[in-house]
C-alpha cells in the first residue's frame, strides 16, 4: 500500500507491479486507474508519506481514514478523497475495503483542488474511471482513452466538496485543544472553559478557531464526533454506546445529528458501508494504494 522504501505492514493490500510505478512518475497518461479489493483492514496505520502524482480514492464499501497536515477525514461510500501531488498523508483501513482510485499526472491537476479534500462524485465519474481501468497504462495515451480522461478530469474539476474533512488548527494553543477533544470526544466543557484552559479570551478563541479551520468551535467539535462515530459504527459498536462515548444526551439525540449530517440514520448508513464483499466480484484484479 505504501509504495515508498518503507515496507507496507502485514495485511496491506497489494499494488499490481505495473501500476505501482505510476505513483511516482510524471508524464505519460494523464490518468491511471487502480482498483481496491482488500479482504481485511490494516493492522497499523500507514505512516506519513507522499506521492508525485495526485491521488483520488473512491470507497464503495468499507471505511478509509486519512490524515494530512491540514486535518483528517474518514471516507465513506459515495465520496472520494482527493490528495494533490506531493501532499503528505497517512492511511488507515478499518475492515474489508473495496473501491477504486485515480493517479493524476501533476500537470493535469491544475483544475483540481489545491488542498486535500473530499469530493462528491456521481455515476458518470465512476463509469469513466472503471472504463479507463480496462486499458493497460501503455495504451492510455491512445486517442479514445485520452478523450475519456479529459471528460473525467473536467467532471472532477466541477465536483462539489463534502463536509467530511476535519481541518486542524496550526496555532499551538488551538491545536492542544483540538487534540484533547479528539482524545476525549465526550468532554462537555464549553468554549469559555477551553479558552481559559488555553490562556485566551472566549472571543479570541472563537475568532482564531474559525480563521484557522473555517469552522466555528461548536461546529468543529460536532464534526469531530461524527467522524469518530463512523469508525465506531463500522467497528460494531451499538448506537446507544456510541452516543454515550461521544457525549450525546441520548441515542435519539445522536441519531438526529447523524441524520442531519449524513442524510440517513446510522443503521441505514451502516448498510451502505458494509455490503457483502461478494458484490465486489465485478472489480478487476486486486490493487490498492495509500
Amino acid at each position: 500500500m505504501n509504495i515508498e522504501k518503507t515496507p507496507a505492514p502485514p495485511g496491506a493490500p497489494v499494488v499490481r507491479p505495473e501500476l505501482a510505478t505510476w505513483f511516482e512518475r510524471a508524464g505519460g497518461p494523464p490518468v491511471v486507474v487502480f482498483q481496491v479489493h482488500s479482504q481485511q483492514g490494516l493492522a497499523h496505520e500507514i505512516d506519513w508519506h507522499r506521492h508525485l502524482r495526485g491521488q483520488l480514492i473512491s470507497v464503495e464499501s468499507g471505511l478509509l481514514t486519512t490524515r494530512t497536515e491540514r486535518g483528517e477525514w474518514s471516507l465513506p461510500p459515495g465520496c472520494a478523497g482527493w490528495m494533490p501531488p506531493d501532499a503528505l498523508h497517512t492511511v488507515e483501513i478499518t475492515g474489508p475495503l473495496r473501491g477504486w482510485g485515480l493517479l493524476v499526472e501533476p500537470a493535469a491537476c491544475a483544475t483540481l483542488p489545491a488542498r486535500p479534500c473530499v469530493l462528491g462524485i456521481g455515476e458518470l465519474v465512476r463509469a469513466l474511471a472503471l472504463r479507463l481501468a480496462e486499458w493497460p497504462p501503455a495504451e492510455l495515451l491512445q486517442a479514445r482513452p485520452l478523450r475519456l480522461a479529459g471528460v473525467l478530469l473536467d467532471e472532477l474539476g466541477q465536483a462539489p466538496t463534502q463536509a467530511l474533512h476535519l481541518p486542524m488548527p496550526h496555532d499551538r494553543r488551538l491545536l492542544r485543544i483540538a487534540a484533547r477533544l479528539l482524545a476525549e470526544p465526550a468532554d462537555a466543557h464549553g468554549l469559555e472553559h477551553w479558552a481559559h484552559w488555553a490562556g485566551l479570551s472566549p472571543r479570541s478563541l472563537s475568532r482564531h478557531f474559525r480563521a484557522e479551520t473555517g469552522l466555528g468551535f461548536a461546529q468543529w467539535r460536532q464534526q469531530a464526533r461524527l467522524a469518530e462515530s463512523l469508525r465506531l459504527l463500522y467497528s460494531g459498536v451499538a448506537v446507544g454506546d456510541i452516543a454515550h462515548r461521544l457525549g450525546y444526551s441520548s441515542a435519539s439525540a445522536f441519531v438526529t445529528v447523524f441524520r442531519q449530517h449524513y442524510g440517513t440514520p446510522p443503521a441505514r448508513y451502516l448498510q451502505r458501508i458494509r455490503p457483502p464483499l461478494a458484490a465486489a466480484d465485478g472489480l478487476a484484479s486486486p490493487a490498492a494504494s495509500g
